[in-house]
């Protein structure tokens, strides 16, 4: 049982983890590979809605991915589009990258090989990863404006899609620990967390929601 405390934590964690930011255009919206096929369908919705002309779907597998998606996340996600209608032209697959850095590093250098002009990035993600996803971005690809986006949905509708109401508790709690832990290692901006968000995530590490930790590094 989840108690009525750490629900109310986990909730004011999600809501954090969101940038809430307004969708605008966009010279490129990057889709971020993912086991949630949702971030396929809103990167769709917002090239249909005009907020970027070109789609970038980037990722290769993963543990939790790899018997889902054996084509490969981004792959995938490419297949999905073209489902929905998005012409083949518009999609561009980067099916590399294993980890958030190389989604961006990555997805930076195919755009520039493929000679296109970037100064903005809709970046979309799944929900409670858009601000790790922005700090990433920030510090991989200073030289663009970085827009938010993943499918709005709330928490209990996320932990119904998802079947394992722990494990998204403890995914909560691994991305906001990768949002303190990973600033000093070089692999994202610092971004500033509210006291009330550093207690509740206390408060559910206190409680064992921790098998989505990174290991701490070595001092």
């Amino acid at each position: 049982m989840i108690s009525d405390q750490a629900w109310a934590d986990a909730e004011l964690i999600w809501d954090f983890h969101q940038m809430h930011h307004e969708p605008r255009p966009c010279s490129v919206a990057v889709g971020l590979g993912s086991h949630d096929l949702g971030v396929a369908d809103t990167t769709v919705d917002l090239y249909r809605r005009g907020m970027a002309p070109l789609i970038v779907f980037t990722g290769a597998t993963s543990p939790t991915t790899r018997d889902r998606m054996p084509r490969g996340e981004a792959v995938h996600y490419r297949e999905r589009a073209l489902e929905l209608g998005v012409p083949p032209e518009r999609v561009l697959v980067e099916p590399q990258a294993r980890n958030t850095g190389e989604n961006i590093r990555f997805t930076r250098e195919l755009l520039e090989r493929a000679g296109h002009h970037i100064d903005s990035v809709l970046l979309v993600s799944k929900p409670y990863e858009e601000r790790r996803a922005y700090a990433t971005a920030r510090k991989m690809w200073p030289d663009v404006d970085v827009v938010s986006a993943s499918t709005a949905m709330t928490l209990p509708d996320y932990v119904e899609s998802i079947g394992d109401p722990r494990m998204v508790v403890d995914m909560l709690v691994g991305a906001l620990q990768r949002l303190l832990l990973y600033p000093s290692q070089g692999f994202m901006v610092s971004l500033p967390v509210p006291t009330p968000v550093l207690v509740a995530y206390q408060r559910l590490c206190d409680q064992g929601f921790t098998s989505r930790l990174a290991p701490a590094p070595a001092t």
